[in-house]
């Protein structure tokens, strides 16, 4: 199975920036399209962000688009997303995701890592 380990979560004030690193142990990184996902107190996960294997094709919910970009090095086995001009109420559990495919890993991806917390404080 494919293991994902997310970090660089922490504490930042409204309008801040956090950078989210996954990394991924797997055989071969690029057969992987990857993922983020997040879910605030009390509602359901959501979708963040996703890209292909190689990186050449990128989706983003509406509600992150021009202020969250994702990213991947297939040499480290890691995939990144920068979040920038938080606000309050993206506070949540962020995850990493991975699949076979984007529009996978945006409907159900097959494996998850355990998350790490944000908290955007005002």
């Amino acid at each position: 199975q494919v293991q994902l380990v997310e970090s660089g979560g922490g504490s930042v004030q409204t309008g801040g920036s956090l950078k989210l690193s996954c990394a991924a142990s797997v055989r071969t990184f690029s057969f992987y399209a990857m993922g983020w996902f997040r879910q605030a107190p009390g509602k359901e996960r959501e979708f963040v962000a996703t890209i292909s294997g190689l990186g050449r094709t990128t989706y983003y919910a509406d509600s992150v688009k021009g202020r969250f970009t994702i990213s991947r090095d297939n040499a480290k086995n890691t995939v990144y997303l920068q979040m920038n001009s938080l606000k309050p109420e993206e506070t949540g559990v962020y995850y990493c995701a991975a699949g076979p495919s984007t529009s996978v890993v945006r409907s159900s991806p097959p494996h998850w890592g355990q998350g790490t917390q944000v908290t955007v404080s005002s």
